[in-house]
């Protein structure tokens, strides 16, 4: 290895060309042991500076959800920011940021993009994971053809440039905002929570949702010790007027005390106690490690994530900053159709893409949809470019305030006026490779003998593997997920997952509609029950896996 430098810069020269596997819309997210390797990061990163538009004089925007690693992380890549000519980076006091406020960030300074910090919802610390996503001018996520560009560049990778001497040498100090210069780079430390409380106030009507938390309605918040903890206490204890202690684990922390920060049941089961135990809250929200997911809960009532958006889009004009209305709805292919159902009722135009927030981003771009969302307790709206934990936490406050009624009774009113998606996601985690993908091909070969065939006592009416073409682009996606659509309307989905580190996960997705006239009451594994023997029986899961049950039921 040879090492150069002119003007501050060195040139890192290395030994053998970065060689890793293609990052997808989440980022590259390995270990955290494997971004500690010499040059892994800086490899990466010097990559990413090769192909994102506008470097040379642009402004980035740069934060993480506090995870390990997150403020190292911050001081290479503003020094490698500095030798490749940026002229603006604009970072967060302690670097927190999360990923819905970093993409508003984004948009509000005309960034040429951001480098998000964030493995997401997976485990943190040393022994955890770390991530690092590109999202692009729009604030959302960089699309394929910047990814595809990236992957290009580390294959043929023969050094990098970075800025001589510690970040913190030059002045980089993250602890409280403020200014400095690395080299002709100005580096902007700024309080992470302002920008994002600012655009919140502007949706939402603060005042009547403060009347309701300050009544007879107790509410509990888990931050799950990552990014939106900093965030929520500003808003529900600071602007909304909730007691002290209502933000639970508060606190950003680098393993994010030893939990893993996914919002639901299995994973937030202390949240989910308080809610569906016990009697001392109206109503309970959760948000993963990088803030961009959410779960809600009412008293004895878990709200599934396919059914808040089907919610929200029915309710949106109680909001100020939906007032007008919307141009339309959007749902990943693996979401129930309990949007679907609503958008029909109301006349709005209503899009099923592949699941990945860059398909929203095009349709949000193009103004022809509002709101969108995904099955895995992501939602969000044309405010920014990504899903939003705390907005979505905001709406349903919004629309309890509005309604002066329960979570249980929104639940109750909108089935019968909608009907009931019975639905689930049954995850099937750390699988060997092997096995989950001998699993998925061959159901996959089984697919055209299938058409018409019992299942579960119905007729399969279609089996494929999902495939979309944008509405906006052209862009032809394939190969999104296998698909059984069954003649009443039921269906079940297989998708192979590639957001762990450790393995591959399956995840099953089971529906089932039931009109306004029916049982609207069920338990749903019970509602579901024949479904998922079938499926089990088809896909040989059980012997295939070596799992008696799911690794996380939804």
């Amino acid at each position: 290895m040879t090492n150069s430098s002119a003007a501050g810069v060195r040139q890192i020269a290395l030994d053998h060309p970065f060689d890793d596997q293609k990052p997808g819309t989440s980022g590259l997210r390995k270990s955290s042991r494997q971004f500690e390797t010499p040059h892994y990061l800086e490899s990466f990163i010097e990559a990413v500076f090769q192909v994102l538009p506008g470097v040379v004089g642009g402004t980035l925007v740069v934060g993480g959800d506090g995870r390990y690693g997150n403020a190292g992380a911050i001081g290479v890549i503003a020094r490698m920011a500095a030798a490749h000519g940026v002229a603006k980076l604009i970072t967060t006091t302690g670097g927190i940021l999360s990923t819905p406020a970093a993409s508003h960030l984004i948009r509000q300074h005309q960034a040429i993009g951001g480098i998000i910090l964030s493995a997401s919802h997976n485990p943190g610390g040393p022994d955890g994971d770390f991530g690092v996503k590109v999202n692009g001018a729009n604030g959302g996520p960089a699309p394929e053809s910047i990814t595809d560009a990236i992957y290009g560049a580390t294959k043929t990778l023969s050094g990098y440039r970075i800025l001589e001497g510690e970040a913190e040498a030059h002045g980089l100090n993250l602890a409280s905002p403020g200014s400095c210069n690395l080299g002709t780079l100005q580096l902007e430390v700024i309080d992470g929570v302002d920008d994002y409380v600012a655009l919140m106030q502007r949706l939402f009507d603060f005042d009547q949702i403060a009347g309701l938390l300050k009544g007879n309605f107790p509410v509990a918040f888990d931050a799950m010790h990552a990014v939106t903890g900093p965030y929520a206490a500003r808003i529900f204890e600071g602007l909304l007027g909730a007691p002290a202690g209502t933000v639970r684990n508060g606190k950003p922390l680098e393993d994010f005390g030893g939990g893993h920060p996914d919002p639901n049941l299995t994973y937030a089961h202390d949240l989910a106690d308080l809610l569906l135990k016990g009697d001392n809250y109206r109503f309970g929200a959760a948000c993963d490690g990088d803030g961009d997911r959410n779960m809600i809960l009412g008293h004895n009532c878990f709200v599934n994530p396919s059914d808040s958006l089907a919610v929200l889009t029915a309710n949106a004009k109680l909001a100020p900053g939906y007032a007008a209305g919307l141009a339309g709805v959007a749902r990943s292919m693996p979401t129930s159709a309990a949007a679907d159902v609503v958008a029909k009722e109301l006349g709005l135009p209503c899009f099923e893409t592949p699941t990945g927030w860059k398909f929203f981003g095009n349709l949000l771009d193009a103004g022809q949809i509002t709101l969108c969302g995904e099955e895995s307790f992501g939602t969000g709206s044309d405010h920014i470019r990504e899903k939003d934990g705390l907005w979505a936490v905001l709406f349903w406050l919004q629309i309890l305030a509005q309604k002066q009624c329960s979570v249980a009774d929104v639940m109750a009113n909108h089935w019968g006026s909608f009907g009931r998606h019975y639905y689930s996601r049954h995850d099937y985690e750390a699988i060997a490779s092997d096995a989950a993908h001998g699993l998925y091909d061959r159901i996959k070969a089984m697919q055209p003998a299938l058409l018409g065939q019992n299942f579960a006592g119905r007729s399969i009416s279609t089996a494929d593997d999902f495939s979309y073409t944008d509405p906006v682009d052209g862009a032809v996606s394939t190969g999104q997920g296998l698909r059984l659509l069954l003649n009443d309307g039921s269906r079940v989905v297989l998708r192979l997952s590639g957001t762990g580190t450790q393995g591959a996960t399956l995840r099953v997705y089971l529906e089932s509609y039931v009109p306004a006239t029916g049982n609207l009451h069920q338990d749903p594994q019970l509602a579901l029950g024949d479904l998922i023997t079938a499926i089990d029986q088809l896909a040989e899961i059980k012997t295939r896996t070596g799992m008696e049950h799911p690794t996380v039921i939804t």
